[in-house]
């Protein structure tokens, strides 16, 4: 389960998941910010708050997860990763290379800063 808030007003989705990530997780979250990315043209940032990784329910949780990072990270200007986990740090190397937004590791902790940079322009 990922519980999750659009901060409207900024621009950005933060994103808590708690539990072994499903693929109504990520149907459900689409619901909310599809709406608002058609009509504002895309989100200025993605907040992760994952201490660490719930990793998947299963196949279809993790086939949803890679369905939402390709439909979403192109209207996607930055996200901040809140973790000390060592598979979410790797996975953030890789989309270094492979997906558009900017990405940068925050500690667990850190959320006031990681919105602060999230609200920042890219430069």
């Amino acid at each position: 389960m990922i519980r999750f808030e659009l901060l409207r007003d900024k621009g950005i989705l933060v994103v808590r998941p708690r539990e072994a990530l499903r693929a109504e997780d990520f149907a459900t979250i689409a619901a909310e910010v599809d709406p608002y990315i058609a009509a504002q043209g895309g989100l200025r940032g993605l907040m992760v708050v994952a201490p660490s990784f719930p990793g998947w329910e299963n196949f279809a949780g993790l086939i949803g997860h890679l369905q939402f990072v390709r439909d979403h990270q192109r209207k996607i200007e930055r996200v901040a990763v809140l973790t000390d986990n060592h598979v979410l740090k790797v996975a953030q190397a890789v989309a270094d290379h492979l997906a558009h937004p900017e990405f940068k590791l925050f500690e667990p902790k850190g959320e006031a800063a990681a919105l602060h940079w999230l609200e920042g322009t890219r430069g």
